[in-house]
């Protein structure tokens, strides 16, 4: 399991090598894995034409086509950045497709997984960023830009905020996280889970809960090169070496 990959940013050439590093990663794992989860950001920019999709990516796509037709579950989230997801990778790869928090069960426990944008209270401009950019007439009237624009547009943007941010280091706010408080509020109305997973956040951390709960940020691969390995022995959050 594991989030935030942000391919394609903030260049080619850098993106690539992490896009190889994730892959030699997948092809370690993939021998035993089961499943695999994408808690969502894989992208930094994704979007799907009618007949037009993002150009790269073709180590990623290719390794995660040959694990499906493996048997492995390829699970799929959107973030906040590739949430505009259409049916790609479902008709051609076979991944199971996440556009709403999953309440799964897992050797035995119980997982609530979400990217975690959008969660918890306040942040409600970008609550209605996220339900304006997500309405069909969004993703209708971005679709009839040329790619050529609508990419350069998009990356851009992403640009602007990523050098506006480039400086902050994510920091642990405790009990002050929004999704700390909204673990919280779900387990305070009866919700009974034993982790929640989230990603977004870009910080490796396991929180406390209570004797039974933990909340686990999965970390990134961009400083962390992290990932969660779920089997019959535990839960264990991991960094990737070499």
């Amino acid at each position: 399991m594991a989030s935030d990959m942000h391919f394609g940013a903030p260049d080619h050439a850098s993106s690539l090598v992490r896009e190889k590093r994730f892959v030699r990663w997948l092809n370690e794992i993939s021998p035993k894995a089961k499943a695999l989860y994408l808690v969502g950001d894989v992208f930094d920019f994704w979007f799907e034409y009618k007949h037009v999709q993002p150009r790269g990516y073709v180590r990623l796509l290719g390794k995660l086509a040959e694990m499906a037709d493996e048997g492995v579950e390829i699970h799929l989230f959107p973030g906040n950045h590739d949430l505009w997801f259409r049916n790609f990778f479902q008709e051609e790869i076979g991944v199971i497709y996440h556009p709403e928090p999953l309440e799964v069960e897992l050797f035995g426990k119980k997982f609530y997984i979400a990217h975690g944008d959008g969660l918890g209270p306040g942040d409600h401009g970008y609550k209605l960023l996220k339900r304006v950019l997500s309405h069909p007439v969004s993703r209708w009237l971005f679709s009839r830009l040329h790619p050529n624009f609508g990419f350069g547009l998009a990356n851009f943007s992403s640009r602007l905020s990523r050098n506006h941010n480039r400086e902050k280091v994510p920091v642990y706010h405790g009990e002050n996280e929004y999704l700390y408080a909204h673990c919280m509020n779900l387990l305070g109305n009866g919700a009974a889970f034993d982790y929640f997973i989230f990603g977004h956040r870009h910080l490796m951390q396991e929180v406390a809960l209570s004797e039974r709960t933990k909340m686990i940020y999965l970390g990134d691969w961009i400083r962390h090169f992290s990932y969660l390995e779920i089997n019959e022995s535990g839960v264990s959050l991991k960094k990737m070496t070499g």
